[in-house]
């Protein structure tokens, strides 16, 4: 009997996705225009769009720089959206909201003037590190197949951080603006806002909330359930300790405490970072390279597929001679081809650690089911399959016929694949 993928567009999974993206764009929406009124408020809204305006330079590389970290395996489009406007709208109006309330109670409390500085350096960093990480944290918690490791984890807790980045920019360079316009004759507020935001530290925000990433990715891949806890806890810890360093060298210390925390901390940690993602990626390049000969074993890839798989470059050339032989359609096929691929690959790694948990089959036979569709998909279309070998085929052999309506793979493993250890 023939069994439905678990992704194929049943109407009942349609309908729920398409009424989950529509909610969560209205709440986006809603939170960003009592943002957008709360700014206009207070600085006008001229100011504000010459803010908006300012605060686009730099969020076009920050976001640009975390889409190509994620070329191996792509997070889905609408997730990464999601990511972004939850850190623009949902984050930015909480934070805003809790943080000015914060400083009335301190100065209620303190005396006129302290709420300033422990909100820069206290009730800030916790506050605004709690709300933009919270996404990533209900990610994992919920939707824990999109987390196959650190890079994930990174990835979307920098786009959450790019879109907090970009409304807290606008406040920042509408409000110099403003300053400016109320004092003729004394401009270059908004260049030198723009400059030091823009220019000198636009990955300031993605770096402090990639840390509560990098506890999430390593939570997602640990058996533990007290190690997961902890490595998000002293993921999130780490995220609000680098940002009340910044924001106290800025707000108590002088010019050089700053610069010196500029130079000495935040740029090291921040080449770390990308170190540490790069070589992330390149663990995850050995980690696909080392299940494809098992995939073509099992007959469920090509055995002249697997040095194309195997890196980037091949994987790249082949989308671009399938686009230039067949067409854009042809060449996304062969992309979903690619990504179901290298999902079942990092699901099929993370259960030989033992890190997946009780429905561990299920989910491999719900990815083979994907990469099965997938595969079928590219070889409907005109030479997908074939494009981009670089020599003939060998001798006498030719893909595989398309499957008949029905036909589910065997979920097998590859003769000599074990279960995964408990």
């Amino acid at each position: 009997m023939a069994v439905a993928s678990p992704h194929l567009p049943t109407p009942g999974r349609q309908r729920r996705a398409v009424l989950g993206t529509v909610v969560g764009l209205v709440v986006f929406g809603v939170c960003g225009l009592v943002v957008l009124g709360l700014v206009s408020s207070s600085i006008g809204v001229g100011a504000v769009l010459v803010g908006a305006v300012c605060a686009l330079v730099p969020v076009g590389p920050v976001v640009w720089a975390f889409l190509w970290v994620d070329r191996w395996e792509p997070e889905p489009p609408r997730t990464l959206l999601f990511a972004f406007l939850w850190g623009a709208c949902v984050a930015a109006l909480s934070a805003l909201l809790i943080n000015s309330s914060a400083v009335l109670i301190v100065d209620e409390v303190l005396g006129q003037g302290s709420g300033d500085v422990l909100g820069a350096t206290i009730i800030a960093p916790i506050v605004e590190e709690g709300v933009k990480g919270a996404f990533v944290v209900g990610l994992l918690i919920f939707r824990r197949r999109e987390f196959d490791g650190i890079v994930d984890g990174v990835v979307y807790a920098g786009l959450v951080a790019a879109g907090f980045a970009f409304t807290e920019n606008v406040l920042y360079m509408g409000r110099a603006f403003a300053e400016d316009d109320a004092l003729v004759g004394q401009g270059g507020g908004v260049l030198a806002v723009l400059i030091l935001r823009g220019i000198l530290s636009p990955f300031a925000h993605p770096l402090f909330t990639s840390m509560t990433g990098i506890g999430c990715g390593l939570a997602a891949t640990s058996r533990s359930p007290v190690a997961r806890v902890l490595y998000v806890l002293v993921g999130y810890g780490f995220a609000v300790l680098l940002h009340a360093l910044w924001n106290g060298s800025a707000t108590v210390g002088d010019g050089g405490a700053f610069l010196g925390v500029y130079l000495f901390i935040m740029a090291p940690l921040f080449l770390a970072m990308v170190g540490l993602v790069l070589w992330q990626r390149r663990r995850e390049q050995r980690t696909v390279a080392a299940q494809l000969p098992g995939f073509a074993m099992a007959g469920w890839i090509a055995p002249s597929e697997v040095a194309l798989l195997s890196t980037l470059a091949g994987r790249s050339r082949w989308r671009r001679a399938v686009r230039q032989r067949s067409g854009k359609e042809a060449a996304k096929a062969v992309t979903e081809y690619q990504r179901a691929v290298t999902e079942l690959a990092f699901l099929r790694a993370r259960m030989s650690r033992g890190a997946v948990g009780a429905r561990a089959w299920d989910l491999h036979n719900e990815r083979l089911d994907m990469l099965t569709v997938a595969r079928a998909r590219a070889m409907g279309q005109p030479a997908a399959l074939t494009a981009a070998w670089l020599r003939p085929p060998p001798s006498g052999w030719a893909p595989a016929a398309p499957h008949p309506p029905g036909w589910r793979p065997d979920p097998s493993p590859p003769p000599g694949w074990g279960p995964p250890p408990r």
